[in-house]
């Protein structure tokens, strides 16, 4: 028995209810027979100026539009709060679960049947995906596709570029006129950051998990392919609602462990963990910070793509795109999985292969042995997080004292002290910075080192915080410190001098001040004062979670599916 349409409860019914369902829509010209019996696909569209990233994205719905329309569906597109991580402040990271909030009542509220997101820089994803999670229909993503590969003095340039462009300038290297040059031809097209940062980590990651067609990740936004993946999701979503797949089919744990261990031969964004964590905690799925460290620390890296490596999202496309990197690794996937085209991981595999070796390399001769991200834990944190394959070797069994910074302002006034005691071997901690401290925990953890070390040539350190970095940043960084310092997590006890030992092979990092002294800092402890008395800002810093546990709301865990009992006359 065929399963009666959703948007039906509206369209479908008779009397003054269906009237105005019905004739306000009309006044966009949309005849009577467009709402008897065709499935209403949503298109969910995160395009804003404000967001360059997702600039294009208008153009790209009508594709999306077309291939709707050409399955038997009716498109109606909406918009959403959109997270534009370069223009946004404090951090985009703040308005992640509000965007999700957008998304999910946006969806269960109007007559839709199934819904089509319609993604690219980094928070947009996860906030698409988890608000769409919460409500449970048939959904699929297209994301926007990264930028062409920038230039610059006849070499290629990414977003990862950006931080050493900014230490050549501080200690004079690079010229504020190269610099500008450089700006002029880092972003040569629509679309999002060309390296695997975090708006490519997530394009990656909802085609690992199913929720996308296969080689959504690396089409580039510029290139025509973009558009016919788009019209192909446009077709798709139709087949999905009339065979009634739903993210609750395709987001199950195995498909969650298959996500971990693509992001980690591809050496994903760090950032991966907390917007993971957060789309496990709608679906019910039990995943654990522990389970990042569980399913990648024994894959190596496999894709040789800036931070990590030496080429961009453009190469990858056409060296085999995301399908030939998961092909490596096959025999380590849960290949029965199923996803948005109705086949198994497996069957998605079956005809992808590599084209260029530089690119992407075997299981047998990896481009390095450290990948993904390693979950570090001790008397400093219940959960931190390092990605190996972006720090420097010989800094992952270090031990140095600290040089500590309160807050970013803290940071900012004294980095560039001459008097600042400091040197290669000191341990950099940057608190107050985490969900609740600043609030929204910004991409600051890849601190700038102090400018008379890098007049020695000195290029890494060892920084420590409870915030997070740009998915493009690389170092010897330690992120996501829970619980953070606003919430009196041991980072906040650190001082100047305190000794700290990072053992990331045996995945430790330690506070060396006994627990006496660490109770006695403790109780000296003074409650910081509420900054914010109303607002978003306000219920954000009373109900995020803590980074370790996805940094969600405490009271947006599961979801309320897609029912409304009342109508709205």
């Amino acid at each position: 028995m065929e399963k009666k349409l959703r948007s039906q409860q509206w369209f479908g019914k008779k009397g003054k209810d269906g009237f105005i369902y019905r004739a306000w829509m009309k006044n966009q010209g949309i005849p009577d027979d467009e709402f008897r019996g065709k499935p209403v696909i949503g298109i969910c569209n995160t395009w804003s100026e404000l967001t360059p990233c997702n600039a294009h994205f208008r153009e790209l719905a009508e594709s999306v539009k077309r291939g709707i329309l050409q399955a038997g569906g009716l498109p109606v597109e909406f918009p959403v709060m959109s997270l534009g991580e370069t223009l946004i402040k404090p951090t985009a990271m703040l308005y992640r679960n509000l965007v999700s909030m957008d998304v999910e009542e946006s969806i269960r509220a109007n007559p839709i049947d199934g819904v089509v997101l319609m993604c690219g820089c980094d928070k947009t994803t996860p906030s698409l995906v988890m608000g769409a999670c919460s409500v449970n229909i048939p959904t699929i993503v297209v994301s926007g596709g990264a930028m062409l590969t920038g230039k610059y003095e006849g070499r290629d340039i990414g977003t990862s570029d950006i931080w050493r462009f900014s230490e050549n300038v501080r200690s004079g290297i690079m010229t504020e006129e190269e610099l500008n040059l450089a700006e002029a031809g880092m972003c040569r097209s629509r679309g999002h950051c060309a390296v695997m940062g975090t708006a490519s980590s997530m394009a990656c990651m909802v085609e690992s998990l199913g929720l996308s067609l296969p080689e959504n990740a690396a089409i580039p936004a510029a290139d025509s392919n973009r558009k016919v993946f788009a019209q192909f999701s446009g077709r798709r979503i139709v087949e999905m609602v009339k065979e009634d797949l739903k993210p609750s089919d395709i987001l199950i744990r195995e498909a969650f462990e298959n996500a971990i261990k693509v992001n980690a031969i591809i050496g994903g964004s760090t950032n991966f963990v907390i917007h993971l964590l957060a789309i496990a905690g709608r679906v019910g799925v039990d995943l654990h910070i522990d389970d990042f460290d569980r399913y990648s620390n024994n894959l190596p890296l496999l894709a040789n793509l800036q931070p990590s490596g030496e080429y961009f999202m453009e190469d990858l496309y056409y060296s085999g795109g995301l399908p030939a990197v998961m092909k490596e690794i096959e025999a380590q996937l849960n290949t029965g999985c199923i996803t948005v085209n109705g086949r198994t991981i497996g069957e998605n595999l079956k005809k992808a292969k590599t084209l260029n070796r530089k690119v992407i390399a075997t299981l047998e001769e990896p481009f390095k042995l450290d990948s993904g991200v390693a979950v570090l834990k001790g008397n400093l944190c219940e959960g931190g997080i390092i990605k190996p394959s972006a720090a420097d070797p010989r800094l992952m069994q270090h031990t140095g004292r600290a040089v500590v910074f309160e807050n970013i302002e803290d940071y900012k006034t004294r980095i560039d002290d001459p008097e600042l005691d400091i040197d290669e071997n000191s341990v950099m901690v940057l608190k107050n910075v985490g969900p609740k401290g600043y609030p929204g925990m910004p991409e600051v953890g890849n601190m700038g080192l102090p400018k008379k070390l890098l007049d020695k040539g000195v290029t890494d350190m060892i920084r420590i915080s409870d915030g997070r970095m740009s998915g493009t940043g690389f170092g010897t960084v330690v992120l996501h410190i829970s619980p953070e310092a606003a919430e009196n997590g041991t980072i906040a006890l650190v001082k100047d001098g305190d000794l700290i030992a990072l053992d990331v092979p045996n995945r430790t990092l330690n506070l060396l001040v006994d627990d006496e002294e660490l109770s006695k800092r403790r109780s000296a402890l003074v409650k910081q004062p509420e900054v914010f008395k109303r607002g978003y800002a306000k219920l954000y810093v009373q109900h995020v979670e803590q980074a370790n546990l996805g940094a969600d709301f405490d009271f947006l865990k599961g979801g309320s599916g897609s029912e409304v009992l009342r109508d709205s006359h």
